[in-house]
């Protein structure tokens, strides 16, 4: 997979992408390498010239700067969001991984939704599908799309993300998410608007029965479980796969273990093996070839 980013006469910047969700999350990757550059960039051109430049093992980013700002505490995050979503004019794009939400936040933010939906505002919200077995946000999804609001749901995607009139997009600068970068090259932008598209088409509509989550598991389990094998393969830990997928530790484990039987494995490193073989095996039935 290719990624171009091309400097145009105008002064814009074009980024090139092929249709793949994996290489969707690679560009996103590569934009963050792209970022970092800008940042060295930046640094350097303000260094006195005479001064050599003494470069980190771990660029920091500028607080402020070319479209990118970087906005430290969760106070003055929430601060600069809220501002942004006080002067929105047409839509809002919001992408909440990490599963259900603390149902004080959800009933915090309903007033400024319905508030936002009579102004005429569009609202989508990316949620995980473990959010489905959650009351709180069961609730919170069924207050919000009567007033107009639409909410869809997948297995696992990017970060948090929110973004605003397509103008203006907000991202965690950090894993703890206690720094944010706040986004207003437009390029970037709309290439961050275009990979919540992409998920947004691949998400499911969030569904309000059945209400029990026996019942609504079926229609779930098997797209989370798939992602559970694949991030199996690929050697990640439990604790990561779990934060990856909005699960809780003990469900994540409960998933592997349900795995181990259908797969006749003893341990983790050979169910990983043996999933990994499966589908080798697959792929090769499917072209006409020999695993071997």
């Amino acid at each position: 997979m290719a990624l171009s980013a091309v400097d145009t006469a105008d002064g814009a910047l074009t980024i090139t992408l092929p249709p793949d969700d994996l290489a969707c999350r690679d560009a996103l990757v590569k934009v963050g390498d792209a970022l970092g550059d800008l940042s060295r960039a930046i640094a350097a051109r303000a260094a006195d010239n005479s001064t050599p430049v003494v470069r980190s093992a771990e660029p920091v980013a500028p607080t402020r700067g070319e479209g990118f700002e970087t906005i430290d505490g969760l106070p003055e995050i929430n601060a600069a969001i809220q501002d942004m979503l006080d002067g929105v004019t047409f839509e809002i794009l919001t992408a909440q991984p990490d599963g259900p939400r603390p149902s004080v936040v959800l009933d915090d933010a309903l007033d400024a939704v319905r508030a936002q939906i009579s102004a005429g505002i569009s609202m989508r919200t990316l949620y995980q599908h473990s959010t489905r077995f959650d009351e709180p946000t069961k609730e919170y999804v069924r207050a919000v799309t009567s007033y107009g609001a639409q909410v869809r749901t997948l297995a696992e995607f990017f970060e948090r993300m929110i973004i605003v009139d397509r103008r203006t997009a907000f991202i965690p600068a950090n894993a703890a998410r206690t720094s944010a970068v706040k986004i207003t090259n437009l390029a970037v932008v709309q290439f961050l608007t275009d990979i919540f598209e992409r998920a947004w088409d691949r998400a499911e509509s969030y569904p309000f029965l059945p209400v029990r989550a026996a019942d609504a598991a079926p229609e779930v389990i098997p797209a989370i479980r798939g992602s559970i094998q694949k991030l199996l393969i690929e050697g990640r830990s439990d604790k990561e796969i779990a934060r990856r997928l909005g699960l809780s530790l003990r469900s994540l484990q409960a998933h592997v273990a349900r795995l181990k039987e259908e797969h006749g494995a003893e341990h983790r490193l050979q169910l990983g093996y043996l999933m990994g073989l499966q589908e080798r095996c697959a792929l090769a039935r499917e072209s006409g070839c020999s695993p071997a």
